[in-house]
């Protein structure tokens, strides 16, 4: 009896010692495919095991079934046991899935030999509490998680799928208390680039946040081989299972754009500017103006707040080509000043200004300076309809009818967002900028509406898109004998009156340019 007592307590110290020989010998755990088996652990479970005893806060990036939810439910229990007064708390974007964990210690603490048993206070699907004080709760991610806690080890499973201001607030919430000797796991699959999740694992791998980066491909499975990996391709699409299988930030998420149309970009045409402008380098210029070309400079204005930036593209409007970018906090007046400064030194460019809300300022600054080239919007069914427009005979000389700037509207909006798309499929635009870029991957549909991932903008992404639209817009009204400018592109003529002048120019007919030595070139095929 002596010796079987000895035994008992050699082992419970050796449990105690090491939860890698705790798990391996005395857990057991539900296989999806295997039913009840013991948790012999792989070498790749034994790694993070080691990482999550080793350090307070872990981050995981991880592939689909790869055992970890069920590694992560087998460290809270080796803690309850063995660790007197201990309370983990389990969040996820569900109740079920949360649940779910709690489940998986139970079915553990029930497979162990009565010896290491020490029973319980309180059981139920959400909460376990054992006799020595240690306890596990499960918490959806909608409810108050972590407030006013004595949390001793959080788990946050599938933190790249809460929604954002929810996971800020829990983390927020969870900090004083994690901060007295708390751990920390924080684990997932992709889901996009932006979100919590994936700037969390970006300043891990930066070494900036304290949380060590563990990530886990499906190629850390042995079981696992390329047929396998080939197989999901066809179960899940290339894209999921990037996200699934590869860790692959940039293929997964919601996002407006298509990633693998922004990586084609991404690999092709981004690239450096040739200067960088500015106090701080905002302004990046990858073109200097060429004084045979025609330019447009689209803005977006600031709203005013700490978080938001003004911005604009400087396209060359024959090849829709990206040759300069603005982002930065600037006032409304000075921006309308550096509006003016850049659109004229492009060859007096269209100058297309977004006139929502604080974009009157600016806009007024350039009407102020007297700017010709200011692009105005029609009112009513033309500001997305330009055959609508013009059907309705309206007297293209009456400015009643326009008002200056670019008007977004909830009509409009979504027919800008629509034609960005629309050239980006067809690879009908050149996009230099590593910032309008990024901003795109951080474009995503939320709650059903396009928009700019939470902590993020959009500013960059709006602009372009705006572009685009008013090129395409711009050209059909010109084909028309109708200039929407305070004055016509230079060098482009119409045999028409303009809108603000109501002069005729009778030096040539049709859509073309002006090459010089090499005569008039057609540009109707623009149009």
């Amino acid at each position: 009896m002596a010796n079987i007592k000895e035994i008992i307590k050699q082992e419970y110290i050796k449990c105690a010692k090491d939860p890698i020989y705790f798990m391996k010998k005395y857990c057991w755990i539900q296989h999806p495919t295997r039913g009840r088996i013991q948790f012999n652990l792989y070498p790749f479970q034994e790694g993070v095991l080691t990482l999550l005893q080793k350090n307070d806060r872990n981050i995981i990036l991880k592939s689909r079934q790869l055992g970890i939810s069920t590694l992560s439910a087998g460290m809270a229990l080796w803690m309850m046991i063995f660790q007197k007064d201990k309370a983990i708390l389990v969040v996820a974007t569900k109740q079920d899935t949360a649940k779910n964990l709690v489940t998986k210690v139970k079915f553990m603490y029930d497979s162990l030999p009565s010896w290491l048993q020490i029973g319980f206070v309180e059981k139920n699907k959400l909460a376990l509490r054992l006799k020595n004080g240690s306890q596990i709760k499960a918490v959806s991610a909608a409810s108050d998680a972590g407030r006013s806690e004595a949390i001793s080890l959080l788990i946050i499973d599938e933190a790249a799928f809460i929604e954002e201001n929810r996971i800020e607030e829990i983390w927020g919430s969870s900090q004083q208390t994690l901060s007295t000797g708390g751990k920390a796991i924080v684990l997932s699959t992709p889901n996009g680039t932006g979100n919590f999740f994936h700037r969390m694992w970006a300043k891990a791998e930066e070494g900036v946040n304290g949380f060590v980066p563990i990530r886990l491909p499906w190629t850390v499975h042995p079981e696992r081989n390329e047929e396998w990996r080939t197989k999901q391709d066809d179960e899940l699409g290339l894209r999921m299972a990037a996200q699934e299988c590869d860790c692959d930030f940039t293929t997964s998420g919601n996002t407006v754009y298509d990633v693998d149309i922004l990586k084609y970009y991404e690999g092709t045409f981004v690239c450096e500017p040739v200067e960088k402008r500015g106090i701080e380098g905002n302004l990046h210029i990858w073109e200097y103006p060429d004084y045979t070309r025609n330019y447009m400079i689209v803005a977006d204005v600031a709203r005013g707040d700490s978080k938001d930036f003004s911005a604009f593209h400087i396209i060359d409007i024959e090849t829709a080509k990206q040759i300069g970018e603005f982002k930065g906090q600037i006032g409304t007046k000075e921006f309308g000043h550096m509006l003016v400064a850049i659109a004229t030194e492009y060859n007096n460019a269209m100058l297309v200004v977004e006139n929502a809300n604080i974009g009157w300022n600016t806009i007024q600054v350039i009407i102020d300076k007297s700017y010709k080239n200011l692009y105005y919007s029609p009112k009513g069914d033309a500001a997305t309809n330009a055959e609508a427009f013009l059907a309705k005979g309206y007297d293209i000389i009456d400015t009643t009818k326009m008002t200056p700037g670019f008007t977004m509207s909830s009509k409009t909006r979504p027919l800008v967002i629509g034609k960005l798309d629309a050239y980006l499929r067809d690879k009908s635009i050149i996009i230099q900028g590593k910032r309008t870029l990024e901003e795109m991957r951080t474009f995503i549909w939320r709650h059903g509406r396009p928009e700019a991932q939470l902590g993020y903008n959009d500013d960059l992404v709006m602009s372009l898109a705006t572009a685009c639209y008013v090129r395409d817009t711009a050209l059909k009204f010109a084909q028309q004998g109708i200039d929407i400018t305070s004055a016509t592109l230079k060098n482009w003529q119409r045999d028409a009156p303009t809108i603000y002048t109501g002069k005729v120019n009778k030096k040539q007919a049709g859509w073309t340019q002006d090459m010089g030595e090499h005569g008039e070139q057609d540009l109707t095929w623009l149009l």
